[in-house]
């Protein structure tokens, strides 16, 4: 199998006492297909690189004669891949902007079918001993930030925030991922508004080392996966614009009111009305079941919840030409539906993978 196999990662995690993220028990475990052979590949997010591995080596585990090659070379060469069938699988940390769904439906007559794997979440992460209720997105900005894209003041010191007493003076030591992960683009682009790191940042290689450095010092501050909290630190609830401030939690992630989170999809090539490609649909099940979500959790994201997912993830009309977070309300399974019709007709169909009436089914 072709893949950067980061167990690394998956050590460093099984290290620390990470607080268990539950999978929706609503979502059904996954039954395998008979008869399943074949090649399946998948290219495309380095980010997704290890879920993806991960989830590769389960499906081999039930269809031994089913070869599965994972290429995490960067979510840009997802859609050529994909256009030109060297790949049937394209994970991806965004949506294809509006020239690559125009070079898909140019070759292909119809777009690419967009699925919702998983919920990439960041937090901001201090030492349980600091006092700071909350941020401000401006806070955060002037804190990470050199350029202060979001228009807020120098804040160098915790006083700076409002602390008192021994904390007023206390500067603000910052950590963070660095430029190889998916994190620090997501954050540098989200939280920064595509603006430049103060050099005083220190980036680290790993989401448990960033927590392990905030733990170890009562001064700092850090961004990392939500997936990765211990009990060694805190996260701080962050307040977008004129915005309460929110908590990280599943609720109101899933809501879309916590503003550092967006989907992860994996796109593939399915024509309306046709038959589906049984390895990609199997694959697609897997990913989706109770076991992949299962995989979601240990690789530091957060998984679907599948009330949420079927009932509130709708749009009013596609957005395929920008790049859209959890509180655009994306339909996770690809389609965008009115949601008043989903009692009296399927609003998925893919081979045996079908979303109707608030139902999945034939898992």
């Amino acid at each position: 199998m072709r893949q950067a196999f980061f167990g690394s990662c998956l050590l460093m995690l099984l290290a620390h006492d990470v607080v268990a993220v539950e999978v929706d028990p609503a979502i059904p475990k996954y039954q395998p297909a008979e008869g399943l052979s074949g090649n399946l590949n998948s290219i495309g997010s380095n980010t997704l690189n290890n879920v993806m591995t991960f989830w590769a080596e389960k499906f081999q585990e039930l269809y031994p004669t089913v070869n599965v090659q994972i290429e995490g070379n960067g979510g840009s060469n997802a859609p050529v891949a994909l256009a030109f069938s060297t790949a049937q699988l394209g994970p991806m940390t965004r949506e294809f902007n509006a020239n690559e769904v125009a070079a898909f439906e140019k070759r292909w007559g119809y777009p690419p079918t967009r699925i919702i794997v998983a919920v990439d979440t960041l937090a901001i992460f201090v030492h349980p001993d600091n006092p700071v209720k909350s941020l401000t997105m401006a806070q955060v900005d002037s804190i990470f930030s050199s350029t202060h894209k979001r228009r807020g003041g120098v804040i160098a010191t915790w006083g700076d925030l409002g602390l008192t007493e021994d904390w007023a003076v206390k500067p603000i030591l910052c950590y963070g991922r660095n430029s190889a992960s998916g994190m620090f683009g997501f954050f540098k682009e989200q939280a920064l508004l595509k603006g430049d790191f103060q050099a005083a940042v220190q980036e680290l290689p790993g989401s448990s080392g960033v927590l392990a450095a905030v733990a170890k010092e009562r001064g700092s501050v850090g961004y990392s996966g939500i997936g990765y909290l211990t009990p060694a630190v805190r996260a701080v609830p962050i307040a977008d614009g004129d915005q309460p401030a929110v908590a990280p939690t599943n609720d109101q992630i899933l809501a879309g009111k916590y503003p550092l989170s967006r989907f992860l999809y994996i796109y593939i090539n399915q024509k309306p009305g046709a038959k589906a490609d049984p390895l990609v649909t199997e694959f697609i099940r897997f990913a989706l079941s109770k076991a992949g979500q299962q995989i979601v959790t240990k690789d530091g994201y957060l998984p679907l919840d599948l009330k949420n997912a079927v009932e509130k993830y709708f749009t009013a009309k596609p957005q395929r030409a920008q790049r859209t977070y959890i509180k655009n309300k994306i339909h996770p399974f690809g389609e965008v539906v009115d949601h008043t019709k989903l009692n009296s007709k399927p609003c998925l169909s893919l081979a045996s993978l079908r979303l109707c009436g608030g139902n999945l089914n034939s898992y």
